[in-house]
């Protein structure tokens, strides 16, 4: 099957061809791929992998040959953001639920503030509140970035020059996506249960304060583990 383009390795970072070694064979070469990313946490860009690889080496290269040999297999070669990772099959997930860590739901006002900052960012904190209705409290904003799922992004070239917020790496891999451009739409979040005909946040809450810690039992569920 033809590799589409935005899948692809960044063909523009390589390894320096002037070495004074022979580079490995790419069967070599694959296998130290596979390695490190097998062996990282978390993914890996084209750019480290020639940092550790010998000098001569491809690595985009070898990633696209590793691509196709995991193809079918129960774990993937998978592109997330501008980095790589090897991970479980989606439709094999389930195998995995005995080890997975359960964690405490986001408040109703973290999901919302982190699905504001997932579709509109570049986003600054105003414009957040703006779009809710209410006030944003640090709180929220501090646990999504303990959370590493937002982080601060340029500042906005207005008045007071205000610092914006965006989605993260950790972000994208936790919910399997390769960008932002991956989240669904709200036709398909309608489809899939994941919003109801609630009225807007900023006519059931108060104007100033968001009621961060209402944990109820009927928020989203769309950016919950």
């Amino acid at each position: 099957m033809a590799e589409d383009d935005t899948d692809a390795p960044e063909a523009a970072v390589k390894a320096p061809n002037d070495s004074l070694f022979e580079a490995p064979p790419m069967g070599e070469q694959e296998r130290m791929v596979e390695a490190i990313l097998f062996a990282s946490a978390d993914p890996v860009t084209v750019r480290d992998l020639a940092g550790r690889m010998p000098h001569g080496c491809d690595p985009a290269e070898a990633l696209v040959h590793l691509r196709k040999r995991y193809e079918g297999r129960g774990v993937r070669v998978v592109r997330v953001g501008d980095a790589w990772a090897i991970r479980t099959a989606p439709d094999l997930g389930f195998l995995m639920q005995k080890e997975t860590v359960e964690v405490k739901k986001l408040s109703r006002a973290a999901i919302e503030t982190l699905a504001i900052i997932a579709y509109h960012q570049p986003v600054t904190r105003a414009e957040i509140e703006e779009i809710r209705g209410v006030s944003v409290s640090r709180g929220t904003i501090d646990q999504l970035l303990e959370m590493e799922w937002i982080r601060f992004g340029r500042r906005k070239m207005t008045p007071g020059r205000p610092v914006t917020f965006v989605v993260t790496q950790e972000f994208l891999d936790h919910f399997g996506l390769e960008s932002a451009r991956d989240l669904p739409g709200l036709k398909e979040l309608r489809a899939a249960g994941l919003l109801d005909n609630r009225p807007p946040p900023g006519a059931i809450l108060s104007a100033t304060e968001d009621g961060e810690d209402d944990d109820d039992g009927d928020q989203s569920e769309l950016f919950e583990d």
